[in-house]
């Protein structure tokens, strides 16, 4: 139950003074993904993102031939600056996108999905957390005049406050169990509360038919699933990892999932058997779950 809603680019450097080039990456990444760095631009020169970051220059050339290995950028070397791939978009959400972390993966997607009169999007997942922040983007869209959707439906299965957690969970066992989990129900509570008033307000503001439903699992999903639009499903694990936390007063090391870097694949309807086959049985399996053993959510305390 990482705080998924830590993002690389809103952390200020007196807050967090060292970055790690994957971060250096993220933050460049979005910058690529919302336009501020445009298809075929220069990207500032290493010395500059380096001082921009309070890096080294060789976290900044790991962050770098990252985004290049994403096809995001070209011409990286030492020497002059590199350069934004002439397209991106199709870098992040094409046919031969690769795996990436959902805080990369999941927005442009969504983005995508609500270009469509009838938007379905059907979640699996430990909290809301991505979900929410992800619907930000086309949000934005939606309020600058760019995007119009007629209706929006969106479905939530989220584990039921009444079981006991796979995970988080201490390391030392039952000791401040209660504590864990009463962080990781504020959490889900609050990022669902926050998702469904901002597609619930598109009622008001735009005359868009959006219903927002949730519902709770008995089980601890040991996987993450965005189903959307009936023609794309991403599909991620949620790897567990041992680390430390101040919960009110205490330091507790708990079994946590990582899941901003939750590595998401894609698969699509129409891109070949297998593809389509798991498409399918995604939303066969979300549905009997649905219909089945979930049961009424309530996003209160």
């Amino acid at each position: 139950m990482d705080p998924e809603h830590d993002s690389a680019t809103g952390r200020k450097r007196s807050q967090r003074p060292q970055w790690t080039h994957h971060e250096v990456a993220d933050a460049l990444r979005a910058r690529i993904r919302t336009g501020a760095l445009r298809p075929g631009a220069r990207m500032p020169t290493q010395a500059r993102l380096a001082e921009e970051f309070g890096v080294e220059r060789g976290v900044v050339r790991q962050a770098l031939r990252v985004l290049q290995s994403e096809q995001l950028l070209t011409d990286v070397s030492k020497g002059s600056p590199a350069t934004v791939a002439p397209d991106p978009a199709r870098a992040l959400t094409g046919p031969e996108a690769p795996p990436l972390p959902t805080t990369v993966t999941l927005a442009p997607r969504i983005a995508r999905a609500f270009a469509t009169e009838h938007v379905r999007i059907d979640a699996v997942c430990l909290t809301s957390v991505s979900l929410t922040l992800a619907i930000g983007e086309p949000l934005q869209e939606i309020h600058a005049g760019r995007l119009k959707p007629a209706r929006v439906d969106v479905r939530v299965l989220l584990p039921s406050r009444d079981i006991d957690l796979a995970f988080p969970v201490p390391v030392a066992g039952p000791r401040g169990d209660d504590l864990v989990h009463e962080r990781w129900l504020t959490m889900r509570n609050a990022q669902g509360q926050v998702l469904r008033h901002n597609l619930l307000a598109l009622r008001s503001t735009h005359g868009i038919d959006v219903r927002v439903t949730f519902r709770a699992l008995p089980f601890t999903p040991p996987v993450k699933l965005y189903l959307l639009n009936g023609a794309e499903a991403l599909f991620a694990y949620y790897t567990l990892t041992r680390r430390e936390a101040e919960i009110g007063r205490e330091h507790l090391e708990m079994y946590d999932a990582q899941g901003t870097r939750s590595m998401l694949f894609s698969f699509r309807q129409g891109a070949g058997p297998r593809d389509t086959t798991f498409v399918e049985q995604s939303h066969l399996w979300f549905d009997a779950l649905w219909e089945t053993i979930s049961s009424e959510l309530a996003l209160t305390g």
